[in-house]
C-alpha cells in the first residue's frame, strides 16, 4: 500500500506584487507621516481614516487611466452577492464619506488621510500592488484659494520632512486652460462634452508622458501613435499636423516669469470662455501663494503639468524633487515627482446628484522616502534597545527590573530571552539587533551593587566568540553602581 503524500508546504513569500516591511523602515515611515500630520493640521486639516474595503459601486470607474472598469482592483463577490473591493486610492472614499456625512461634516471639509492602498496591476521593478499614501483635501469650496492652500502646504510639508528649498519645486497648471488649447485645436466641442471624448483621453496621456518620451514622442501619440523600442504599438489621438501643433505649443508655453507665462497662455486659449477662466484662476492662484512669500523658489506655473487622470476639472498640481540621483546603471538624473492631485468638481456628484467642489493633493509615501535617504536624511538604519544580558537564569527577575526602569524612563530596553547559557550568542543578538548599549550583572558585580555598562556604539563590534572576561576588556565600558542604571545609560545614549 502507498504511503500516503505529505501535505504540500506553502512557499514562505509574500504574494507577487508585495513586500514586508522590518523595523527601520516602518520607523522612519510613521516618523514621517508624523511629521506631515502636524503641517495638515497646522492648516486646519482633521485626519480621517476610512475602510480598506468599498463597495465596487461606491468606488465607481477604477483607475480612469485603464480601458475596462473593472481592472486594476482587487474585487470579490461577498454572500449576499454585493460586490466589494480593495480601495485602489484615498479619494474615491473620500467622495462616499463626503456624500454620506453631508449633513453632518462643516462646509467647506479639510481632511487628510494616509494609508495602504491596492491596486491590481502587472508588478515591476519598484512598483508593487500594495503601497502608501498620504493625502489631503478640501470638499466644499469652489475658491482656487483652496488650491493655491494645498499647494503651499505640500510646500511646507516637504521642508518639514526634510527636503530643502531649491531640492523641490511645486507645478501648478490648470485642466481649464488644457480644455481651451484643445477647443481650439478641435478636439473638444463645449456644446457636446462627450464628442471626441476618446481622442482627448489619449491626448491628456500623451501630454503627461512629455518627460519620459520627449517632443517627438508625444507628436507620435497626438498623431497616429507610437511604436516602443519593444516593438509595442500605441494608438495614437489622430490628430492633424496643425492640431498636434496647437497641443504642442501649450506643453512649451512655460515663460521667466508667472506673468509671462500667464501672457502666453492667453493668447493660446483665444477666443475660448474655458480657457480664458483657466488663465484667470492660475493669474489668482499666483497672486494668493506670492502674497503669503511662496515664489517660483518654490511654486511655479507650468503648463506641462496635465495630470493623466481624466476627473480633474480646474487647478492641477505636481510637486517635482528637482536633486541628481544616480541610477541602477551609474547615471545621473533627476529624482522626479513624489506628489500630485487637483481640482475635481465632479466625484461627489455621483452620489449627490449635485456638483460638489473639491481639490487634494496626494503624496507618494514610498518614493518620498527613497528621497530623504538619497538625500542622506534617513539611513535605512535605527537604534535598537538597550539588551539586559542574563548572567543567571535565577535571578530574572532582577533583570526584568532593570529592564523596567530604563522603559519607565523612556528608554527603550530588553531582557534577552534566548539560552543565556552561551554568552557569546547574546553578544551577538545584541549585535544583529542594532542595540546601542548592553547591560551585564553577574554574581561578582550583583554581590558589589554594581552594573557593566558596555557602549557598542563607541566600542568595536562583539567578537562572535569573545569570552566574558575579554569582552570586559574592551573600550568603551564602564561599571557603575546598580542604583545609577538609568542616569548612565541615559548619559551613555547622549
Amino acid at each position: 500500500m502507498a504511503q500516503d503524500k505529505q501535505p504540500r508546504r506553502p512557499k514562505a513569500e509574500p504574494p507577487k506584487g508585495f513586500r514586508d516591511y522590518f523595523g527601520a523602515e516602518v520607523t522612519e515611515r510613521k516618523a514621517m507621516l508624523d511629521a506631515i500630520a502636524e503641517v495638515y493640521q497646522r492648516y486646519g486639516f482633521d485626519p480621517l481614516e476610512t475602510s480598506a474595503v468599498e463597495t465596487v459601486e461606491a468606488l465607481g470607474k477604477f483607475l480612469p487611466d485603464v480601458d475596462r472598469p473593472n481592472e486594476g482592483v482587487f474585487g470579490w463577490q461577498d454572500e449576499d452577492q454585493d460586490w466589494l473591493a480593495l480601495r485602489y486610492d484615498l479619494t474615491a472614499p473620500l467622495a462616499r464619506v463626503a456624500a454620506q456625512y453631508r449633513n453632518d461634516l462643516p462646509t467647506p471639509y479639510r481632511r487628510y488621510a494616509m494609508g495602504p492602498v491596492w491596486r491590481n496591476e502587472k508588478p515591476g521593478p519598484g512598483r508593487f500592488r500594495q503601497f502608501y499614501q498620504c493625502d489631503a483635501d478640501t470638499v466644499g469650496s469652489a475658491s482656487v484659494a483652496a488650491d493655491a492652500e494645498i499647494c503651499a502646504m505640500l510646500s511646507d510639508a516637504f521642508e518639514v520632512v526634510g527636503i530643502p528649498r531649491g531640492d523641490y519645486v511645486v507645478k501648478v497648471n490648470n485642466r481649464k486652460v488644457l480644455n481651451g488649447v484643445m477647443e481650439v485645436a478641435g478636439v473638444l466641442d463645449p456644446s457636446d462634452p462627450t464628442r471626441f471624448e476618446a481622442e482627448r483621453g489619449i491626448v491628456l496621456r500623451a501630454i503627461d508622458k512629455l518627460d519620459r518620451l520627449g517632443d517627438a514622442g508625444v507628436r507620435a501619440l497626438l498623431g497616429d501613435g507610437r511604436r516602443d523600442d519593444s516593438g509595442d504599438f500605441t494608438k495614437g489621438a489622430g490628430l492633424s499636423g496643425e492640431q498636434a501643433e496647437v497641443v504642442v505649443g501649450f506643453t512649451s508655453a512655460r515663460r521667466d516669469t508667472g506673468a509671462a507665462t500667464v501672457a502666453r497662455l492667453r493668447e493660446l486659449v483665444g477666443a475660448s470662455v474655458m480657457g480664458a477662466e483657466g488663465v484667470a484662476e492660475l493669474e489668482q492662484m499666483a497672486a494668493l501663494l506670492d502674497a503669503q512669500g511662496y515664489g517660483a523658489d518654490r511654486i511655479i506655473l507650468d503648463p506641462g503639468v496635465v495630470r493623466g487622470l481624466g476627473y480633474y476639472t480646474g487647478p492641477v498640481y505636481e510637486a517635482e524633487l528637482t536633486f541628481e540621483i544616480l541610477d541602477d546603471k551609474g547615471r545621473k538624473r533627476q529624482f522626479g515627482s513624489v506628489a500630485g492631485g487637483g481640482r475635481y468638481d465632479d466625484l461627489v456628484k455621483r452620489f449627490t446628484g449635485q456638483s460638489v467642489p473639491a481639490t487634494g493633493v496626494s503624496i507618494g509615501v514610498d518614493r518620498l522616502l527613497a528621497a530623504l535617504r538619497a538625500k542622506g536624511r534617513t539611513t535605512g538604519a535605527s537604534a535598537g534597545p538597550v539588551v539586559v544580558t542574563v548572567m543567571d537564569r535565577d535571578r530574572m527577575a532582577d533583570y526584568f527590573a532593570m529592564a523596567g526602569e530604563l522603559r519607565a524612563a523612556g528608554i527603550r530596553a530588553e531582557v534577552y530571552l534566548g539560552n543565556p547559557k552561551q554568552f557569546g550568542n547574546q553578544l551577538k543578538y545584541a549585535d544583529k539587533r542594532a542595540s546601542p548599549v548592553a547591560v551585564i550583572q553577574g554574581g561578582n558585580e550583583a554581590a558589589a551593587g554594581t552594573v557593566i555598562l558596555k557602549d557598542l556604539i563607541l566600542g568595536a563590534k562583539i567578537a562572535e566568540n569573545a569570552t566574558l572576561e575579554e569582552w570586559k576588556d574592551r573600550p568603551a565600558q564602564v561599571e557603575i553602581p546598580r542604583a545609577d542604571l538609568v542616569a548612565a545609560v541615559r548619559k551613555m545614549l547622549g
